[in-house]
């Protein structure tokens, strides 16, 4: 069975217009983007379509893809310091020369609607609920939400340790009281863990890496990530497969518009915070 995405994110951009058409003052969202790939400038379109579509006003940074570390470090520290931005982004991933993480990290984390910033992911691991989630992992949370697919008692396989999405996943799941279990490109034989899994979530953007053998037929298959070979898009999971039986996310298609919608919603209750 398909989880189908489109419908929730349908429902949260609906949601979100009807909230924000009642609002005196419109929120906005404001994205700085330094790599001009095919990829980035995707998601910078799906971002400023919909947040045009709620009502956000939306504003977009381009800083050259040469710019030095020390030029980008002070540039968000300028994003900071101005007291008409209240939030923003940068969009990832950033060019090879640029210490991605050190960059996020600078991020004021009261600006931060991504929460990808050190001290917003801490909060996972406190059990605060007083902040945002990390758009993937609030997506994907959302997902199994709306399908009322409880997180009690589940065994969940995450496949790799990101810090964007594995690991405040993980804690989210935890939280959530799952039993979690991480693997990685050092994990031996993964399918003794996915094998005995409720739910299998793969984010390495390896192609097929989840085959119809390694699951078991009531285990819910949440695919993130894909790569491309030979410029075709190819997904963790072996979709052809797997479809059937197994409640699993669509491939073609992605998984960004859920992600886009968190992000949207992000921006809507930061501005209500603050």
């Amino acid at each position: 069975m398909i989880l189908d995405w489109k419908e929730v994110a349908g429902k949260i951009y609906e949601d979100i217009k009807n909230k924000i058409n009642t609002l005196e003052k419109k929120p906005w969202l404001w994205v700085i983007l330094v790599w001009n790939s095919p990829a980035s400038l995707s998601y910078i379109s799906q971002k400023e379509k919909w947040a045009k579509y709620v009502g956000l006003n939306f504003y977009l940074t381009k800083l050259n893809e040469d710019i030095s570390q020390d030029k980008l470090e002070k540039e968000i520290i300028k994003f900071n310091e101005d007291k008409k931005i209240s939030w923003f982004i940068v969009q990832l991933p950033l060019p090879k020369h640029i210490n991605e993480q050190k960059i996020i990290n600078l991020i004021n984390p009261a600006k931060d609607v991504d929460w990808f910033t050190k001290e917003n992911i801490w909060k996972l691991f406190l059990w605060d609920n007083s902040g945002l989630i990390s758009c993937t992992p609030k997506w994907i949370k959302r997902l199994l939400e709306q399908y009322n697919i409880s997180l009690v008692w589940k065994n969940v396989v995450i496949i790799w340790r990101s810090n964007i999405v594995g690991k405040p996943l993980s804690m989210l799941f935890i939280n959530e009281w799952a039993t979690v279990t991480v693997c990685n490109s050092k994990t031996r034989n993964i399918k003794e863990y996915t094998i005995i899994a409720d739910i299998v979530v793969s984010a390495v953007g390896k192609p097929n890496i989840v085959t119809k053998d390694m699951i078991n037929p009531w285990s819910i298959i949440i695919d993130v990530w894909f790569n491309k070979i030979n410029w075709k898009i190819m997904w963790d999971c072996d979709f052809e497969s797997l479809q059937g039986e197994n409640y699993i996310t669509p491939v073609p298609g992605g998984v960004w518009p859920m992600t886009v919608a968190m992000l949207i919603e992000n921006t809507y209750l930061a501005f209500l915070r603050n």
